[in-house]
């Protein structure tokens, strides 16, 4: 008989305090959530952070996920009267932070949402109501009292188009929501502990921020403005208390470091359309790993001079199928007709289904993308049920694909920069043959490796490079578990042949070979010399690797008497 494991209550718990004169947090922690929106793979929950504003006039900024719904109503009238709440201040309008909007309006029917242009034109298709507004830009201000003036910062495309940052004057405090944040739970109001915090904050940054570097260089620009920032209350995730400028100043060099890619793609999505934000999110990760600069366009709010420029500067165009119908059919059709007549030959061209219930069909579009003579970047991506993580699997890697045939000519012109008898002496640094397994949820992977080297006796554990452009990086965060197999000395071959294959996106890497799970749930080669059982435990950035270290948890040898297979290069500018 085998026991069936009950399935647990997720966490859910409030949290409150002060943070500075008359502002109050308000936190939804999320302690189980183990993935956002399935394309960002969370090892530590995740929060939704609101606040409350109280001078001679009251503002709540934000709000929470609907999950939240009771908890948060509950919570928030715990601390005010709704009827005394004069601005609803929208950062910007995705689910997680405005879905009790609606709740709020019905509490406080008078109050006057503040917020973009775009927050107020996207509100209005979420909340189907009528409700007072006032719409700003940056350099607008809102006087609360008590000193408290709030200056409005526009910060578009982070990581949606309808983004405002808020700063008030009275607290230096900066109400950012994603921007800023990080999906990591705890019961640490603030940053004290950085070590913990920073790879849930460079991995938060890399799936929603980086695909945007230029406008995340664009608000920074806009931030000089300020008086002084002495606390970000971003949306998820620690408030950043005790090392503001330290992280905002990771912000403006990662971003620096993407923009100054020699290429870029440029991908068209729907916001609060379908699935087309969170699968355009998952190919730009992918294109971005491979060190191609990402430029994300909303359809619904792209202004056209912007759409042709930025396609008569980019190398590719992937492009989210927009709705047949709606409000914004003239806008997106727009959209579509200006990139159209953009478009250049030797451009490459992608396409996916939002999956939204009424897209607009990929096969007329791309006869006419192919036929202006552009090159298909990958096979186009049909969302047939709502998106699993093997489909966004297929996204990123897809999106790989593309980064990887834009970047072979500027390779080929690296390595040939490199001196010859370098490269030789390089290449007299040898390692072993072995090949890292890991699964995490439905998701898996495999590669290829022979620059691996212990690193450490107690506990034990060694390091290993991962190229940046692996697709089994995105398996390889911190707290992520996998198998280190290793080959056999004249036994190897088989096993290096099949895992040297160019996998198309989405393929199983397994299929023919045998296997076995090992109690971390990742496969173990049955043909291997040897297995460890790893968990990542810290990871270092170099140029184009990322430098691994794990811990060995368990381990099997099933030869003895063998030896591992060695790896003997004769250059060192591939492996």
């Amino acid at each position: 008989m085998v026991a069936t494991p009950v399935k647990a209550e997720k966490r859910l718990t409030m949290q409150t305090a002060e943070i500075a004169a008359n502002t109050t947090a308000i936190r939804s922690l999320d302690w189980d959530r183990d993935r956002f929106d399935i394309e960002f793979g969370l090892q530590n929950g995740t929060t939704y952070n609101s606040y409350i504003i109280q001078g001679e006039k009251l503002a709540l900024v934000d709000t929470s996920h609907e999950k939240f719904r009771q908890l948060y109503l509950d919570t928030l009238t715990g601390l005010i009267d709704p009827k005394t709440i004069d601005y609803l201040v929208i950062s910007h309008t995705e689910p997680d932070h405005s879905g009790l909007v609606k709740d709020i309006l019905q509490l406080a029917p008078q109050v006057t949402v503040v917020g973009s242009k775009v927050a107020i034109q996207f509100l209005e298709d979420f909340v189907h109501q009528p409700f007072q507004r006032q719409l700003v830009k940056s350099g607008d201000t809102l006087d609360l009292g008590k000193g408290h003036v709030l200056e409005f910062v526009s910060a578009p495309n982070l990581h949606w188009p309808d983004t405002i940052l808020t700063y008030d004057r009275a607290t230096q405090l900066l109400f950012t929501c994603d921007v800023f944040g990080m999906h990591y739970c705890s019961d640490s109001l603030f940053d004290e502990d950085l070590k913990a915090i920073e790879p849930d904050y460079r991995f938060y940054y890399e799936c929603l921020m980086a695909p945007n570097a230029r406008s995340v260089l664009s608000a920074l620009k806009r931030m000089e403005s300020l008086a002084g920032v002495t606390m970000v209350a971003n949306g998820h995730g620690p408030l950043l208390r005790y090392n503001v400028d330290e992280l905002i100043g990771r912000y403006r060099t990662w971003s620096e470091g993407q923009s100054k890619a020699e290429k870029t793609v440029a991908v068209f999505y729907v916001s609060d359309y379908g699935y087309s934000d969170r699968i355009s999110q998952a190919i730009a990760r992918g294109i971005i790993k491979t060190g191609v600069a990402v430029e994300m366009v909303d359809l619904k709010s792209a202004e056209p001079q912007d759409v042709q420029e930025l396609v008569g500067r980019c190398a590719g165009i992937v492009i989210g199928m927009p709705p047949l119908s709606g409000s914004h059919l003239k806008e997106t059709t727009t959209s579509i007709g200006t990139i159209l007549a953009a478009a250049k030959p030797k451009q490459f061209i992608g396409m996916f289904e939002s999956y939204g219930g009424d897209d607009e069909p990929i096969d007329p579009l791309l006869t006419k993308f192919r036929e202006a003579g552009l090159t298909k970047a990958f096979p186009s991506i049909r969302i047939k049920d709502t998106p699993s993580e093997a489909i966004y699997q297929l996204c990123e890697e897809s999106g790989t694909d593309l980064g990887q045939a834009l970047s072979i000519d500027l390779k080929v012109k690296q390595l040939k920069a490199i001196d010859n008898e370098l490269e030789k002496a390089i290449g007299r640094i040898s390692g072993g043959l072995y090949i890292i397994t890991a699964k995490k949820g439905n998701l898996s992977g495999a590669m290829l490796a022979s620059w691996v080297a212990q690193a450490s006796f107690e506990p034990p554990g060694f390091t290993v490079a991962v190229a940046k452009d692996r697709a089994i990086e995105s398996l390889m965060q911190v707290g992520d578990k996998f198998v280190l197999n290793v080959l056999e000395e004249g036994k190897y071959q088989a096993l290096m042949k099949h895992f040297l294959k160019r996998f198309p996106p989405g393929a199983d890497r397994f299929a023919g070979v045998k296997t076995q799970f090992a109690a971390n749930g990742s496969p173990i080669l049955t043909n291997a010399l040897a297995y460890l059982e790893c968990e990542v435990i810290s990871r270092m950035e170099c140029s184009d690797h990322w430098i691994v270290y794990s811990k060995v948890t368990n381990g099997r040898v099933s030869n003895s008497d063998a030896l591992t297979a060695v790896h003997h290069r004769k250059v060192g500018n591939y492996y």
